[in-house]
C-alpha cells in the first residue's frame, strides 16, 4: 500500500513540475513563431528580425509574419530587443536581440533595426547568414540597422563605417542593402510617400497586382545618393506628397492619407520630386569570403505604412522572390488581409520611462494561425489540457480516499502525540 501511495504522491508532484516548467519556459521564450503550413510558403523559414526606436517595428514585422504564416504557409520567426533586466519588449535596448540563433535554418531574413550595437554572440549569427548568401529583405530604417562607433570585431557593420575593411565601406547598409543612411528627403510627419512604379518594376514579379499609389506610407521619403550602386534596380519610386488637411498630433497618421493628392513642390533643398528618390529596389551582395545573395530594400516599413494594403502586398510579394517563388505570385498580387488585431501607432522615438511602464510582452504578440497539416499545438492548450488531466487525476484520488496521510506518517504522528 505503502509502495502504491509513493507511486502516487511521486506521480502527482512530477506533473505539477512539468506544468510549472513548461509554463515558465513559454513565458521566458524572447521571440515569437507564427508556424506557416499549407500554401506556396510551407516548408521555408523566414525570420523577421525587429529592434528600432521610431518606426514601431515591433509593431509591424509581428504583423508581416502573420499575413505570411497563415496567408501563404512561411514558418515565420520574429525577434525584438528585450530588456535584459525585465525580460520586456524596449526598442531602447539598442545592445540584445535574443534569438539570432535562428538564422541557422532560415530561408529568409527580414530585418528592420536601427543603430544596433549587439554583442558578437549575437553578430556572429548576422555574419554567418550573410556569408551564406541566403536572401535578405530590409525594411525603412535597416539601411542603418548598425552603429558600433568604430569599436569592435563588427564595427564594419556600423553606418558610414570608413575602417580599414574597404569593402565594407559605408557599412551594412550600402554593401548589403544598397545604402546607408542618408536624409529625410520629404517633410518629417508632414510629407508622405506616395509610390510610382518605374518601366523596369512593371515587369518584374514584386510589383504585380500593384500600380501607381498603391504603395503608399504616411512616412516621409528617404534621401539616397543616384546612382544606387552595383546591379541595384528601382522598382518604385518615392513621390513627395503634401498633407491636404490639418497637421494631427494625435492622428497615428499625422492626418496624412493616401487620398492627398498635391504633389511637392520646390523646399528649401529644391524640387523635391527632381530628382525623385526610389524607395523601392533590388540588388545583389556579396559579403567578403561570402556566397551571392538577393535583396530587397524599401525605405517604406513603418507600422502605419503597412496600414496600405499596396505597401504590405509589396513587401509579401518580395519575400517569394527572395526564396526563389516567384512564379507562386498571383496576377493580382499576394493576398494580404490583415491578420488579427492591428493597431499601430504613429511613428515617434519614445524614453526609456515610457518603455518600462508599457512593460510590453513577447506574449501579447502570439497569434495562433489557422490549423494546418505542419501546425504544432498551442502551448496554452498543452498547458491546459495538463491542467484537466491533473484536476481529474485529484477528483479521482479523493473520491478514493487517497488525500489522507500514508500509514507510515499517520503512526509517527500519533506517536508523537
Amino acid at each position: 500500500m505503502l509502495k502504491n501511495e509513493f507511486n502516487f504522491y511521486f506521480s502527482l508532484v512530477f506533473v505539477g513540475v512539468i506544468c510549472m516548467l513548461s509554463s515558465t519556459a513559454n513565458a521566458e521564450k524572447p521571440y515569437v513563431v507564427y508556424e506557416g503550413g499549407n500554401g506556396p510558403g510551407e516548408g521555408k523559414h523566414i525570420v523577421l528580425v525587429s529592434g528600432d526606436e521610431e518606426y514601431r517595428s515591433e509593431e509591424a514585422l509581428p504583423q508581416l509574419g502573420k499575413i505570411l504564416a497563415q496567408q501563404h504557409g512561411f514558418k515565420c520567426t520574429v525577434l525584438f530587443a528585450i530588456d535584459k533586466k525585465t525580460g520586456k519588449i524596449n526598442p531602447n535596448e539598442s545592445d540584445n536581440i535574443p534569438g539570432l540563433e535562428n538564422l541557422k535554418t532560415a530561408d529568409l531574413m527580414i530585418i528592420f533595426t536601427r543603430f544596433r550595437k549587439l554583442p558578437d554572440n549575437q553578430m556572429q549569427h548576422i555574419d554567418d547568414y550573410l556569408k551564406s548568401g541566403r536572401p535578405v529583405i530590409g525594411m525603412r530604417t535597416s539601411t542603418h540597422a548598425f552603429n558600433f562607433g568604430g569599436q569592435g570585431n563588427f564595427s564594419h557593420y556600423g553606418n558610414g563605417y570608413k575602417g580599414d575593411k574597404k569593402d565594407w565601406s559605408d557599412g551594412f547598409g550600402r554593401l548589403v542593402l544598397g545604402e546607408k543612411w542618408i536624409s529625410h528627403h520629404g517633410h518629417h510627419r508632414h510629407e508622405s510617400t506616395h509610390g510610382l512604379i518605374t518601366d523596369a518594376g512593371k515587369k518584374h514579379p514584386i510589383t504585380r497586382g500593384l500600380k501607381d499609389g498603391d504603395v503608399w506610407g504616411p512616412t516621409d521619403v528617404y534621401g539616397v545618393r543616384l546612382p544606387l550602386p552595383g546591379d541595384s534596380e528601382p522598382l518604385i519610386l518615392g513621390q513627395v506628397m503634401i498633407r491636404k488637411g490639418e497637421y494631427d498630433a494625435t492622428d497615428a497618421l499625422f492626418g496624412l492619407r493616401s487620398t492627398d493628392d498635391e504633389v511637392a513642390g520646390k523646399g528649401p533643398k529644391g524640387n523635391k520630386n527632381n530628382p525623385i528618390m526610389p524607395v523601392a529596389w533590388t540588388k545583389t551582395y556579396k559579403t567578403p569570403g561570402g556566397k551571392t545573395g538577393k535583396v530587397f530594400t524599401s525605405t517604406l516599413g513603418a507600422s502605419t505604412d503597412l496600414t496600405s494594403e499596396g505597401t504590405r502586398r509589396m513587401f509579401v510579394n518580395a519575400a517569394y522572390w527572395c526564396v526563389g517563388l516567384d512564379g507562386e505570385i498571383p496576377t493580382a498580387g499576394a493576398k494580404v488581409d490583415i491578420v488579427g488585431k492591428f493597431e499601430p501607432t504613429a511613428y515617434q522615438s519614445k524614453p526609456t520611462k515610457f518603455w518600462t511602464e508599457r512593460a510590453m510582452t513577447v506574449s501579447e504578440h502570439v497569434y495562433k494561425v489557422k490549423p494546418t497539416q505542419h501546425e504544432e499545438p498551442d502551448q496554452t492548450e498543452v498547458q491546459e489540457s495538463s491542467r484537466s488531466v491533473l484536476r481529474e487525476t485529484v477528483s479521482r484520488f479523493r473520491s478514493r480516499r487517497l488525500f489522507q496521510l500514508p500509514r507510515l506518517f499517520r503512526r509517527r504522528c500519533c506517536a508523537c502525540q
